[in-house]
């Protein structure tokens, strides 16, 4: 008796193998995941400042010098951020950014790259 295979939502493998209890893993990323809530997370949508649709990996422009708490000095407008992730929240985009590290940016200060 086989479970079907679905694909890993965090690094497109087909191989995604049912381990139980409703659950799947990837046996390349080890990432694990209920197809259940990975359909909600789905629905997330994001738009940037000009009203593009934004998608988890996409790259994005800032497009104004942005302060950053405990930084002396703003990440500049122009500002390449690649391979971002999106969340749920006020700030919705996750992000590293050269010089700065992992934080969070909105949506509505960035434009699709």
């Amino acid at each position: 008796m086989s479970e079907e295979m679905k694909q890993c939502p965090e690094c497109k493998s087909p191989y995604g193998y049912a381990m139980g209890e409703g659950l799947y893993a990837c046996p390349e990323c080890g990432h694990e995941w209920n197809p259940d809530e990975v359909k909600e997370e789905a629905a997330l949508k994001v738009l940037d400042a000009n009203g593009n649709e934004l998608q988890n990996g996409d790259s994005v422009i800032v497009i104004k010098d942005l302060p950053v708490k405990g930084a002396p000095k703003p990440v500049k407008a122009g500002t390449k951020v690649k391979n971002i992730r999106l969340t749920d929240g006020d700030h919705n985009i996750d992000c590293k950014i050269e010089g700065f590290g992992s934080m969070g940016l909105k949506s509505e200060f960035v434009r699709k790259a």
